[in-house]
């Protein structure tokens, strides 16, 4: 096994020794104030604009304070509710570590922009173990330009103090980055590929500069050339711990998982004679666990450029005590979740029961929208199965009903319709809004419409602060056309008569439907032997109707017609040999024959006739003979004959 770090150990176990005695407990670092964005805002912050150059074969960013975030370039982003996923990468924009919130430095267009953040603040005299954890998730397009001009993510710790950089906490991240993890988006839309690296998580341990000023500062750039973009997702961590995730552990487990600082190449554990190799991972694993009070060793290897090498020293103890906190019963409000839990805490693991209603039900603060008042109790313990513990929250879901119900006609017609009526369901508290103002007194469950425009509510409970808006309806006020009534048709018994009425182009309906084919078009088929009084409601383009007439008479007429001769050449025109039926109910047969009598076609209705086509071949031209036999309406026989010419 080839093992890198043991041969700088001593210089810095002594170190470390000495604090242990002269330290004999870490004393409680606290972080400063909305270093971790938890407030919202920028507070503590300070915001930077600029540009990126390439000078004499360096790159240089050059920033310039501002006295407020700029819209676009310093963005804060809340967990709750969330802001979805990058663009181009699919990673969520929101940190995962349960945060409530992380900020987006720059964005995605180029012009050799540059931005920047800074926080300043001192370690207080008596904390001499200090550590900052940060995560952070990069966007570069890499367009293939010499390291030095490709665009950037840098992360600079200074000590101001002694006006010197910390430069194994300061790294400079760029598109083709050596580091693991770095992937490239599926979309080019410059047509330059996008690498990105999902969100991740490093330290900066600060342990020895108790009473120093530090400065950390954030930086992102394009490419110096100008036309290629990058841009960052960063958060800080609400705890500035002394120690290792796992160094406390709970007096009940039965396993421990020590995690040593992230963003290092490789981890070497050792016990605390350095006597015994015991893990290469960034773990370190112990089961059962150890003894209250047992050391261990840990040398760290950064990769190439990133960072220092170093040995720390982490004391384990049994002390770690934890409680399920489930936070307040809550009310949920016009569909609008509710963040039940608190932040989570490292190496204990989450479960909420049931699961419905949860956006996860492993994390310690999930949302939840559950659409009936419900009981949620979270349990949690640590990894190693000790500290258990439960907690419960009461959810009591008070949406209120907005849906908005229009009594009437959607259009009001002037001397024809009523005013339409709004009505919404029971509430508190109503008020009715016209062309998006109050309508002062318009506080009922109803309101009637009297003027044109578009109309919604705003409702408000007794029990929900924050009042929910109805869906918004137009309601236009129109004329009615006058109606007309048309000439009267008079049409032998079932014969198959076109009817035509005006069309305005939103809607025709003939009233009764009795014989016609169709009641909801302008051009009905007409086929009866009662005559009819027919209304014809037609709809202008807001929606008023016209009313218009139209009188068909019927009578009866015997006849049948067969025309002398028809063309089947496929052109639509008098493509069909079939005979025209006046007054007649049924037809028992339709033939046609060829000069020598063989039958060509025969049918036991009008419709559609013979296409001129025996066994689907076309016949030549000739004359044919024909003959029909038909019931008329008083259920007498007709048989009649005839000839016609197929002509091609």
């Amino acid at each position: 096994m080839r093992i890198k770090a043991p041969y700088h150990w001593y210089k810095n176990v002594a170190v470390i020794l000495i604090f242990l005695l002269l330290n004999p407990a870490w004393a409680n670092s606290q972080c400063p104030e909305n270093i971790d964005f938890e407030t919202g805002t920028f507070n503590g912050w300070t915001c930077y604009l600029g540009t990126v150059q390439d000078i004499g074969g360096e790159n240089v960013i050059t920033l310039n304070s501002v006295p407020a975030p700029v819209l676009d370039e310093h963005t804060m982003l809340s967990s709750f509710p969330g802001d979805g996923l990058d663009e181009y990468c699919g990673f969520p924009k929101n940190c995962p570590n349960g945060s409530g919130h992380s900020i987006k430095l720059g964005n995605d267009q180029s012009g050799g922009r540059a931005e920047g953040l800074s926080y300043t603040f001192t370690i207080p005299p008596t904390t001499n173990k200090f550590s900052l954890t940060y995560n952070y998730a990069v966007v570069f397009e890499d367009p293939g330009h010499p390291t030095k001009r490709q665009p950037r993510l840098e992360i600079e710790v200074i000590n101001v103090t002694d006006n010197l950089p910390l430069e194994c906490f300061s790294f400079s991240f760029v598109a083709y980055n050596s580091l693991p993890g770095f992937f490239t988006a599926p979309t080019e839309p410059n047509g330059s590929p996008i690498r990105y690296k999902d969100w991740t998580t490093n330290t900066i341990y600060l342990n020895g500069y108790q009473g120093k000023t530090i400065r950390l500062f954030i930086r992102t750039a394009d490419c110096t050339y100008s036309i290629h973009f990058g841009y960052a997702y960063i958060d800080v961590s609400s705890k500035c711990e002394n120690g290792f995730a796992g160094e406390t552990f709970c007096a009940q487990d039965t396993a421990v998982d020590v995690v040593a600082p992230s963003g290092y190449q490789e981890y070497y554990w050792y016990n605390s004679t350095f006597s015994q190799l015991l893990s290469t991972q960034q773990l370190l694993h112990l089961q059962p666990p150890p003894t209250a009070a047992t050391s261990y060793a840990v040398a760290l290897v950064p990769f190439p450029g990133y960072g220092c090498e170093d040995t720390l020293i982490v004391e384990l103890q049994d002390t770690l005590s934890a409680k399920a906190i489930a936070g307040p019963d809550q009310i949920l409000c016009n569909y609008n979740p509710v963040r039940l839990g608190v932040p989570p805490v490292s190496g204990m693991i989450y479960k909420w029961t049931p699961a419905y209603g949860l956006s996860d039900p492993n994390i310690s603060n999930p949302t939840a929208l559950p659409g009936i008042d419900t009981t949620y109790i979270l349990s949690i313990k640590s990894i190693g199965g000790g500290c258990q513990s439960e907690d419960t929250v009461k959810v009591a879901v008070r949406n209120i009903d907005n849906s908005l119900v229009v009594s009437g006609d959607s259009v009001y017609c002037y001397g024809v319709s009523q005013f339409p009526v709004l009505k919404v369901q029971p509430v508190n508290i109503v008020q009715w809004y016209h062309n998006g103002s109050a309508i002062p007194g318009a506080d009922q469950l109803t309101y009637t419409v009297t003027a044109p425009g578009s109309y919604y509510a705003m409702l408000l409970s007794n029990v929900c602060s924050d009042p929910i808006q109805t869906r918004i309806v137009f309601i236009p006020f129109d004329t009615a056309s006058a109606g007309v009534r048309y000439p009267e048709i008079s049409v032998a018994y079932n014969f198959k008569l076109k009817l035509a009425s005006r069309n305005f182009n939103n809607g025709v309906q003939w009233s009764p439907f009795t014989s016609l084919d169709n009641r909801y078009t302008s051009t009905p088929y007409f086929k009866g032997v009662n005559s009819a009084l027919y209304t014809i409601r037609i709809a202008d383009s807001l929606g008023c109707f016209t009313v218009d007439t139209q009188y068909v008479r019927t009578y009866k007429k015997i006849a049948i017609y067969v025309p002398s001769a028809f063309t089947p050449d496929g052109d639509g025109l008098n493509d069909f040999l079939r005979p025209l039926l006046l007054g007649f109910q049924k037809v028992k047969y339709f033939r046609v024959y060829n000069r020598w009598g063989k039958l060509l076609f025969e049918a036991n209705n009008d419709f559609p006739g013979w296409n001129g086509k025996v066994n689907n071949v076309l016949q030549e031209a000739q004359s044919v003979i024909w003959t029909i036999q038909a019931e008329d309406l008083d259920g007498s026989i007709h048989t009649e004959k005839g000839s016609s010419f197929l002509m091609k």
